[in-house]
Formats: C-alpha cells, sequence, structure tokens
C-alpha cells in the first residue's frame, strides 16, 4: 500500500464517523507551497467558507510554512464563528498531526473555535 492511499483511507475511515454526528467539520488539504482549509456541513457535504493561502488577503512569499497555517486557522474560525458554529471537528485528511496541520489547528483554536 503506497503512502498516499493509506492517507486517504485514513481519512475516509474518519469522515464516514464525522456523518454520524453531524456537526461541522474543517477539512484540510495541502501541498508544498499552500494550505487549505473548509468549513464543510457534514450531513451534506456542502462546503460553506473557504480559507486558502492562495487568496490574496492571505497571500505571501512563502504560503507552505507554518506562520502561514496558523494565518489560515485564524481566519477559517472568523468565518465559522460568522456562520455561528463555535464547535467544530477537526479533519486532517489522514495527515499527521505534525508542523503546519497542528498550526492550523492552534490558529483555529485561538480563533475561538472548539475541537
Amino acid at each position: 500500500m503506497s503512502k498516499e492511499s493509506a492517507r486517504i483511507r485514513r481519512s475516509k475511515k474518519l469522515r464516514a464517523k464525522l456523518q454520524k454526528v453531524e456537526l461541522m467539520r474543517i477539512s484540510i488539504s495541502r501541498s508544498l507551497k499552500n494550505i487549505t482549509a473548509q468549513l464543510i456541513d457534514s450531513s451534506n457535504g456542502k462546503v460553506l467558507a473557504t480559507v486558502s493561502t492562495q487568496q490574496k488577503t492571505l497571500k505571501s512569499k512563502n504560503g507552505g510554512n507554518i506562520e502561514a497555517a496558523s494565518k489560515v486557522g485564524g481566519e477559517i474560525a472568523k468565518k465559522a464563528i460568522e456562520l455561528g458554529h463555535k464547535k467544530v471537528t477537526f479533519d486532517r485528511s489522514g495527515y499527521k498531526y505534525h508542523g503546519r496541520v497542528k498550526a492550523l489547528a492552534d490558529g483555529a483554536r485561538e480563533g475561538g473555535l472548539e475541537f
């Protein structure tokens, strides 16, 4: 089993569990140069808000570092609270909870979200 297929298998298993809970979830995707967070309604799969380092407001010289991930976490927290969702689940999409993923989660917690 390749590294990528194992990550996808882990993420599918987690999303199946989250669908039963019916909470909003913050799903992330990362690449070498950027990181993206989406606020998704788990019951019907609709994306309510998206924040990425590719947006003009968050665009910086290096969008793939820990500082940029922390900013993305803070912005997704602001948007979630504006929509009235303070308690969410964190869907790390099978990525290890380390580095940029951890920085995004910490930024969202500092922004006022509860995981």
